[in-house]
């Protein structure tokens, strides 16, 4: 059964609800900017997608009509009648009422290699991603919609390199899709938005073992943004200048280079020397 698009100002009246500012509900109304959604998601018949925050459905009866299944996750207990009756008649939707961040993926995905299709609240991003990233049953692409400077910040490469990118792409490829208003939502937010899309890496770039070496490193070397690498890592490790001094002449990183201005290649080398040197 083909679901129809819900008339989002009208089904909050009817139900007496207003968006709730605490729960960062920006609700978009914009079909153009919903299709582009499901479009940069490029979904298959076969595919199960995991929906965070479907809010009244816009972007639900989007993704229903491509996919094999859609499980749709929304916080606010309040919108579960509303999106019922959006979803009433549906056979391919199930809806969960919780938090994501409360939620394991694998519990709530059957399968390996589903996708997220998101408008998420913009003040859990930063958690979101790391929850789905580092799931034991993580998806093989993201979909998200996000305030437009940070994922402009995630699509970063060396120069410009921040903790959060560096934290999305060990795990995969980000790029932006899409831009998005702030007049195509209601109500409109204070910033524009953009659609990120990633595609995971079959395993990130580092393997299990060294992907703590890795997070505790870069935390360290961001800990201090207008400190060199010698002084952010020395004061973010509680190691004094001499280890920080030895680690990076062992990497053969410069210690007078900033961290936003690493790539890949220079992580594992600072990984790969900081091991026996954390172990002795």
């Amino acid at each position: 059964m083909m679901l129809k698009k819900p008339d989002v100002p009208a089904l909050l009246r009817q139900y007496g609800l207003h968006p709730d500012k605490r729960l960062g509900q920006n609700f978009l109304l914009d079909q153009a900017a919903l299709e582009h959604i499901a479009e940069a998601a490029e979904i298959h018949p076969d595919d199960t997608v995991l929906e965070i925050g479907p809010g009244l459905g816009s972007l639900t009866v989007l993704l229903a009509a491509r996919a094999r299944q859609v499980v749709a996750v929304e916080l606010d207990a309040d919108l579960i009648p509303p999106l019922r009756r959006v979803l009433a008649g549906s056979t391919n939707v199930r809806l969960e009422q919780g938090d994501i961040l409360a939620l394991n993926p694998a519990t709530l995905m059957d399968e390996p290699g589903y996708l997220v299709v998101a408008n998420i609240p913009y003040y859990i991003t930063s958690a979101l991603m790391r929850h789905l990233l580092e799931a034991s049953r993580p998806p093989r692409r993201l979909v998200l919609t996000l305030q437009r400077e940070v994922a402009e910040r995630i699509c970063a490469g060396p120069g410009d390199m921040s903790l959060l990118a560096l934290s999305v792409q060990v795990y995969g490829e980000p790029r932006i899709a899409g831009h998005i208003p702030a007049g195509a939502f209601y109500p409109p937010p204070k910033v524009d938005s953009a659609i990120l899309r990633v595609d995971l890496f079959s395993e990130p770039l580092f393997p299990g073992p060294l992907l703590n070496p890795f997070f505790r490193l870069i935390k360290a070397g961001f800990s201090q943004k207008r400190k060199t690498l010698r002084n952010a890592l020395a004061g973010g490790l509680g190691w004094k200048a001499a280890q920080a001094d030895l680690l990076l002449a062992q990497a053969q990183v410069d210690p007078m280079r900033r961290a936003e201005t690493l790539g890949f290649a220079e992580w594992q080398r600072l990984v790969q020397a900081y091991l026996p040197l954390a172990a002795a």
